[in-house]
């Protein structure tokens, strides 16, 4: 069994230099990393292959978040000197945990969840797999529970249907000679029709068209071949030994290609030299020992090869191109997913991708525990990953020792939070389906990956001292604090390593991580102080900021709303250079703020044509996104949003439904919604509602989280206003700007008038 791997060799107390086949099957159940909150766990599932185990169960979790207390501001209330304040309430997620262990271990996982198993409402297990009808009086005996078995295929498509709808990068194109191995896909909105390929004892192809339509229209048997009597008999390797024995081979001198038969390439029948002719055509010829690891390698082309025209075949004659792979044959292993990636490209010429999943292994485990869970409905909410409880995709370096390679390219563990709101995709998008969120992915960008990396680590002493700050009256706080940094640590130290972990790595995925490590060991804001205390002093300066700007010229006002708008960005704790500055002078305010401004023209610079378009109509509806903390609202958002209503425009004003780290908490609102920042899959259905039955026609992204790391290139449907300032100096150097230079991106939609505007940038 595998958990965070810097421990596994040490939980489970096996020798680096012992063989897999005669290592130590004892083994030790940390419960903070393996089956977490059995205490109230509930309708659980097991899918049970040949191998491998893998079990799934509901629990809900009890974790502490950050709400603004609403003032009343009565009589009662007029003298008292705070205007605003947080406070930390308890709350209830639902979680869905999915673990994978090996066979071997199941007696002992069972005796660990039967001790620590509270909850016994629960009296049946969902359970599928080839293996659930060996182990079932196992299962019965050991929890009480009475197995319940489901349709093996059924649970494969239904596991298949979650993690496409709820998982953005579930599925990759693996690229052996790449940069970046693992190329992840954004999933399409609406993911039907598909075909699954699973290989497993046999293969199985089946074309699922909806959620509860799918039809298996083709297999086959060639994937029976390496059967264990096989593996055993000739090359004496199980199947993950095989293949990486089969890594290190040369098919060449095993098979007959084309050019030994012909001398060279067979240019009339489009036939390329290096084609394989015949599979184990040479050793079918030649009296002599091949060496294994060629033997094994040409095995292993002759069914991915065949299994690759069959999935092609199928999906020409059904008119698909979104093709998936998974099953026992997969895994994520690189040696199976190259030849078989190979095979896809050249019978379609490039038409169709070989799709892989991140989280194949538990296909059927999901399907199974959804199948028992069907009157709650679990498909009515999304779900989404939990990276503080969640294993990540391992390394799959043929240079792993025997315990890590037996479970590359798989999840040990996966835990998913249930959202209890209904997200959907902005509906001023251009084209949801080619929305891609993220400016730069630093799974394939190594020197950004690197910078960004070190710069979280850097800045996780200030993190863990602003935790421990923001609950001064709980004592256990340092302790708390600490495991937050050895976690968070960890997950930095395997992305450092292995960047498609959690799928494409990006600045947002790494705050993203931060945060549900702080929300695992219950700091839901750190920032709670400093935000109380900012927002505080921002409210009594904001009548004078007010007045100031009434007594402005119209159009001198404009670009002072601007660069308040600009100047209140300035201010974030979580940019190292600002929060150096405000530290070391407690008394930086707004103006200072003002005139650390790069001067005109910005670096990216289309003011002119926002203030000619401010000369015509009002808009009917504009959308703010917000970002930061308190000034950046009070100072510098709300001043501008008053603008706008003066000239007949309806604003809605929307911020993060939580209290993210460099992040407003939602008292400042304008309307009674907070929102995410990603303007695809994670929008409120309520706002989405709005936008449409208000007419919206512009959208303003405010801040460098918002409208650089993210949304600087998404095309949107109506006038767009996208404004940032740079406060982080590498950044900034490589934008070929400095420290403080200004972003403002001004977009018309296409077939719209508009005027020139430069707002290139090399991101």
């Amino acid at each position: 069994l595998s958990w965070p791997h810097s421990t596994m060799a040490e939980c489970v107390g096996v020798d680096s230099s012992t063989s897999a086949h005669t290592m130590d099957k004892s083994i030790i159940l940390p419960p903070d990393e393996i089956f977490r909150n059995l205490e109230n766990a509930k309708r659980f599932a097991i899918d049970i292959g040949g191998s491998l185990t893998k079990l799934a169960y509901y629990s809900t979790v009890q974790h502490k978040v950050a709400k603004v207390r609403s003032f009343d501001h009565t009589a009662k209330e007029a003298h008292s000197d705070k205007l605003y304040e947080i406070s930390v309430q308890e709350e209830v997620t639902a979680r869905l945990h999915f673990i994978k262990f090996e066979n071997t271990y199941i007696e002992t996982c069972l005796d660990f969840i039967k001790d620590h198993l509270v909850n016994t409402e629960t009296k049946v297990i969902k359970a599928t797999g080839g293996g659930a009808h060996k182990f079932k009086d196992l299962i019965e005996k050991k929890l009480g529970l009475k197995v319940d078995k489901e349709d093996e295929m059924t649970c494969l498509i239904k596991g298949c249907n979650f993690v496409l709808r709820n998982i953005p990068h579930e599925a990759f194109v693996y690229t052996k000679h790449a940069d970046s191995e693992f190329r992840f896909q954004t999933t399409h909105p609406d993911i039907f029709p598909y075909l699954l390929v699973n290989i497993g004892s046999g293969v199985s192809i089946v074309k699922v068209e909806s959620e509860d339509k799918f039809e298996r229209i083709g297999g086959s048997s060639i994937a029976n071949l390496p059967t264990p009597a096989l593996m055993f008999s000739y090359f004496g390797q199980r199947f993950d030994e095989l293949l990486q024995l089969a890594s290190k081979g040369q098919h060449t001198s095993v098979d007959m290609l084309v050019k030994d038969i012909y001398g060279g390439s067979y240019g009339s029948l489009g036939l390329t030299g290096d084609l394989i002719a015949s599979s184990f055509g040479k050793s079918a010829t030649a009296d002599k020992e091949f060496p294994k690891e060629d033997m094994a390698k040409s095995l292993l082309h002759m069914i991915s090869n065949d299994i690759g025209q069959l999935a092609c075949l199928y999906a020409k004659l059904h008119n698909l191109s979104r093709v998936y792979f998974g099953g026992f044959f997969i895994r994520g292993h690189p040696v199976t997913m190259h030849t078989i990636t190979y095979s896809i490209n050249y019978f379609t010429k490039g038409e169709v991708q070989a799709l892989f999943l991140r989280h194949e292994g538990y296909l059927g485990a999901i399907g199974a525990f959804l199948k028992g869970a069907e009157e709650d409905n679990p498909n009515q909410y999304r779900w989404v990953e939990n990276y503080a409880g969640s294993s990540g995709l391992m390394s799959v370096s043929p240079d792993m020792n025997p315990m890590q390679r037996a479970r590359s390219g798989t999840f040990d563990m996966l835990e998913m939070d249930r959202l209890e709101r209904q997200l959907v995709k902005l509906p001023l998008l251009q084209d949801p389906s080619s929305y891609i969120p993220d400016t730069v992915d630093l799974t394939e960008d190594a020197l950004a990956r690197e910078y960004w990396l070190f710069c979280f680590e850097d800045a996780l002493d200030g993190v863990v001292q602003r935790a421990v700050a923001s609950q001064p009256d709980l004592p256990e706080a340092p302790e708390r604090a600490e495991k937050f940094r050895q976690k968070y640590r960890h997950k930095l130290q395997t992305l450092r390593h292995q960047p498609f972990a959690y799928g494409s790595l990006t600045v947002r995925s790494l705050l993203d991580t931060r945060e549900h490590c702080l929300n695992e060991f219950n700091f839901p804001d750190p920032y709670s102080k400093i935000k109380q205390r900012e927002n505080d002093l921002a409210l009594k300066y904001y009548l004078k900021a007010v007045k100031a700007l009434e007594k402005l010229e119209w159009e001198d006002r404009q670009l002072a709303l601007v660069s308040g708008v600009l100047a209140g960005n300035v201010f974030d704790w979580g940019a190292k250079a600002v929060s150096d500055v405000l530290e070391s002078d407690p008394e930086f305010g707004f103006e200072e703020a003002k005139r650390q401004l790069e001067e005109r023209p910005w670096l990216v610079d289309c003011y002119d044509q926002w203030f000619e378009r401010l000369k015509g109509p009002p808009h009917r509806c504009a959308l703010f996104f917000v970002d930061n903390s308190g000034v950046d609202i009070i100072l510098g958002v709300i001043p501008f949003v008053r603008e706008l209503l003066s000239r007949g425009t309806e604003v809605v004003l929307a911020s993060n439904s939580g209290p993210a780290l460099n992040d407003v908490t939602n008292v400042l609102t304008l309307d009674s919604f907070s929102y995410s920042f990603l303007l695809s899959s994670r929008l409120d259905k309520v706002l989405a509602t709005l936008v449409r039955e208000r007419k919206t026609d512009l959208v303003i992204i405010e801040g460098m989280g918002r409208a650089i790391h993210t949304n600087y290139y998404a095309m949107l449907s109506c006038e767009s206003l996208k404004m940032a300032v740079i406060k982080n100096s590498w950044l900034a150097d490589r934008l070929g700007g400095k420290l403080f230079s200004v972003v403002f991106k001004y977009e018309v939609p296409a077939g719209k008038p508009s005027q020139d505007c430069s707002a290139s940038i090399p991101l």
